[in-house]
């Protein structure tokens, strides 16, 4: 009983807040002006109040405390580790830093925002689907008509087979497929910039790509193709849309922190929310990268179902063990 008293979130948070309250007063210093603003005896202070910091936040993990305390903890340890190393660090070794640790710890720190964006994008997907089966009528509605390029519900099987295997420049396929990237990487800098606003335009602008993925599927299906446009749309979907969905999840994480502040200031949420979701952000450019070169070479090049769904469940696989396990030791440390 005594030993489940010491942990409880109250006791924890006493026992250390004096130490990540003088760890951010020195850091609001320097960011300020210059390192020089310290004294002696606080350069010394610095480095041991990042290192109880580094512990509070690896023990405020173990023991699964709040979200917002955590979310505090890793943002006051990479402000400081940013401050003791970045800049006696060259440049290359702060990308690799970035992609060992930053970026994967980035994306763990939105878990919560990460499940909201799929389950909601997920849902709208459903009920684009079940709405245009009900109705087919709503495609146009759903679709813009330069993205269909005459894939609808009145397009015959032979036509849309031909869409998914015909040879490049064929089928138009090419310019469906950069139209598809183009409408995707807006929609990836749209719903993160607009989550400010509470996050409201950023669920709206989710659910609308979702509601587009479940009427082109609402097209395909019915007409026995829709493993092969689930093979056709993963092989780089499942780069583009995670990329996506990380988007909403970065903009959901901002707008969280603009309406439930918490203990903090609203300018203050928002700064350290901001600070974790550019961070996020930074690799979903490099991921909107990787999901063109699939969708420009792969996909034209790999026409058949088995290769493009190894394809698809290869990336998937590289991408939620990088995300899942990236710079965990590092972190722990």
């Amino acid at each position: 009983m005594a030993s489940q008293a010491i942990f409880t979130p109250d006791h924890f948070r006493a026992e250390r807040e004096s130490d990540w309250a003088r760890l951010e007063s020195l850091l609001k210093r320097v960011e300020k002006g210059s390192v020089r603003r310290l004294s002696e005896a606080e350069l010394v202070e610095l480095p041991r109040l990042y290192r109880a910091t580094l512990s509070a936040l690896s023990i405020a993990r173990e023991t699964s405390l709040d979200a917002d305390l955590i979310g505090y903890l890793e943002q006051l340890s990479t402000r400081a580790y940013f401050l003791l190393y970045s800049a006696r660090e060259p440049w290359g070794r702060q990308v690799v830093g970035f992609f060992r640790q930053g970026w994967p710890a980035a994306v763990r720190g939105i878990v919560p925002e990460l499940l909201l964006a799929f389950a909601l994008f997920m849902a709208s997907a459903a009920a684009g689907y079940a709405l245009i089966l009900a109705d087919p009528g709503w495609f146009d509605a759903i679709v813009p008509p330069g993205l269909a390029n005459g894939r609808n519900p009145q397009a015959g099987v032979q036509f849309l087979r031909g869409t998914l295997y015909d040879a490049p420049g064929q089928g138009g396929l090419e310019i469906f497929a950069t139209a598809l990237f183009t409408h995707n990487a807006q929609i990836s800098i749209l719903v993160f910039a607009l989550g400010f606003a509470f996050g409201v335009p950023t669920m709206l602008l989710l659910a609308s790509n979702g509601a587009l993925l479940g009427a082109f599927y609402a097209v395909y299906v019915p007409k026995g193709l829709g493993w092969g446009l689930t093979g056709w749309l993963m092989i780089h979907g499942t780069t583009e849309l995670t990329a996506i969905i990380l988007s909403a999840a970065a903009g959901f994480h901002i707008g969280r922190a603009v309406a439930f502040p918490g203990p903090r200031s609203r300018l203050t949420a928002a700064r350290h929310a901001g600070e974790r979701a550019a961070i996020v952000m930074i690799g979903v450019v490099i991921m909107l990268l990787v999901a063109g070169l699939l969708e420009g070479f792969g996909r034209q090049l790999i026409r058949t179902d088995d290769a493009r769904f190894a394809v698809a469940a290869a990336m998937l696989a590289l991408w939620t063990t990088y995300f899942a396990l990236g710079g965990r030791r590092l972190g722990a440390r």
